[in-house]
């Protein structure tokens, strides 16, 4: 089977995350919420290096149950700047906590999460290889930088829509590659 070239071929969790996950449209609030949050951890890393710290994250994070971490206090912070299995970015642990608060509001104002993304996407998938940012990734991230979140820079985004599925960026050579 060929994969994407990014793909370490070394590491099954990202060979598992590249054939069963990466691509593949999940517009489930929970997930998409996941994402949002494991993606904005990878500013300046690789997403490989947060992959292979995601279910340190989901323990750290109880299990990114949103209602519970719009109410981490000092405490909590603190517990997680200590926790050696997660990134320890306090800037973003700081985000997390606020863009948990920003991503519930918009699930209330919009139904959902996706219902939010739908305004920008018009319901219908991108397919495209190569980038890194496009007008979509530029025109979410402004307003969700306007709404207050952090770490949701145009290229942070992207990689959002491409790990939900909403931007197919599959390799040609790839064996999951397809066009429209």
């Amino acid at each position: 089977m060929k994969r994407c070239k990014w793909c370490n071929l070394k590491n099954e969790l990202y060979i598992k995350y590249h054939d069963e996950e990466w691509g593949i449209q999940n517009f489930d609030d929970k997930y998409l919420y996941e994402m949002l949050i494991l993606e904005s951890f990878q500013a300046g890393l690789s997403w490989e290096c947060v992959l292979n710290k995601r279910e340190s994250f989901r323990k750290a994070f109880d299990n990114f149950d949103i209602d519970k971490i719009c109410k981490y206090d000092e405490e909590k912070l603190e517990e997680l700047l200590q926790n050696k299995d997660i990134i320890r970015n306090k800037l973003k642990i700081k985000s997390t906590i606020n863009n948990s608060k920003i991503f519930k509001k918009i699930q209330n104002e919009y139904g959902s999460f996706y219902n939010y993304l739908k305004i920008f996407t018009n319901d219908t998938i991108l397919y495209e290889i190569g980038n890194t940012t496009n007008e979509l990734s530029d025109e979410l991230s402004k307003d969700l930088q306007k709404k207050g979140m952090k770490f949701v820079g145009s290229t942070i985004i992207y990689s959002y829509l491409q790990a939900i599925g909403i931007i197919y960026s599959h390799d040609k050579e790839c064996t999951f590659y397809k066009k429209n």
